[in-house]
C-alpha cells in the first residue's frame, strides 16, 4: 500500500514501532481468506488497501497489541492481573475495527480463565473527532465519544449505556489510550458499576506484535 506521508521521523517511528516491536512484527498481519469477494481487513500498514484520509489521526493504533494489566473489581479483594490482545485494522474504509481478549494470569504469570471479550469500530470523523462503538460478550454495549487526538493520545467517555437484563449495571465509562516506552500502548478503563463512582476497573501496557 501506499503509507501516508509521514512528515517527520517521529510520526515514522510510530508507526512502526521499530525498538518496543517483536522481530518480526513488520511482516506479520492477520490472517487473509483469498476468496472473500471484499478486502480484508489489515493490521499492517504496509500491506493491504491504503488508510483512509480520515484514519490518519488514530494511524499509530493500527496493529495487534498484546501485554500484561490489573483488572481491579469492587466486589473483589485483591486487583488481578490479565494477559490481553487488542486488535486494530481497517479495510480503507473511515473506520476501524476494533477487537479485545482478556484472560487472568496466576501468580507464576501462566494463562487461565478467559474474561472480557470486545468488539466495535471506531470511527474518526472529518474534524479529527472519534465515535466508538463497542459491545462486550456480557451484555454491555456502549457509544462513546472523544475529541481529537494529538496521535499519541485519544480518550473517549460514554454517551450512552445500553445492557441487557442479564449485565453487570453499568451507568457510564471513560477510556484513555496513549503511545508510552517509546511505542507501547497503555489504556486506563474507568466505570461506574453497580451505582457506584467512577473508578480505575482495567488498565494495561501493551506491545506491538503485528504492524
Amino acid at each position: 500500500m501506499t503509507e501516508p506521508d509521514s512528515g517527520s521521523e517521529e510520526l515514522q517511528t510510530t508507526i512502526t514501532g521499530p525498538e518496543n516491536a517483536a522481530p518480526d512484527s513488520p511482516q506479520r498481519n492477520l490472517p487473509l481468506w483469498e476468496d472473500l469477494p471484499v478486502t480484508d481487513d489489515t493490521a499492517n500498514l504496509r500491506h493491504g488497501p491504503d488508510l483512509h484520509q480520515n484514519n490518519l489521526g488514530v494511524l499509530p493504533l493500527v496493529g495487534v497489541w498484546r501485554g500484561e494489566g490489573e483488572l481491579v473489581d469492587p466486589t473483589s479483594e485483591e486487583p488481578k492481573r490479565f494477559g490481553q490482545q487488542l486488535v486494530f485494522a481497517h479495510d480503507g474504509r473511515p473506520f476501524l475495527s476494533y477487537e479485545a481478549r482478556a484472560w487472568l494470569l496466576d501468580d507464576n504469570g501462566e494463562p487461565g480463565e478467559s474474561i472480557e471479550r470486545e468488539t466495535g469500530f471506531w470511527r474518526p470523523q472529518e474534524d479529527g473527532s472519534l465515535e466508538v462503538l463497542l459491545a462486550d460478550s456480557n451484555g454491555l454495549v456502549e457509544v462513546f465519544y472523544g475529541p481529537k487526538g494529538d496521535m499519541r493520545s485519544w480518550e473517549i467517555q460514554s454517551d450512552a449505556v445500553a445492557r441487557t437484563a442479564t449485565a453487570r449495571e453499568t451507568v457510564a465509562s471513560k477510556r484513555l489510550y496513549g503511545l508510552v516506552n517509546q511505542g507501547d500502548l497503555a489504556y486506563v478503563d474507568e466505570r461506574a458499576l453497580d451505582g457506584g463512582e467512577m473508578k480505575p476497573y482495567m488498565s494495561a501496557v501493551l506491545h506491538r506484535v503485528v504492524g
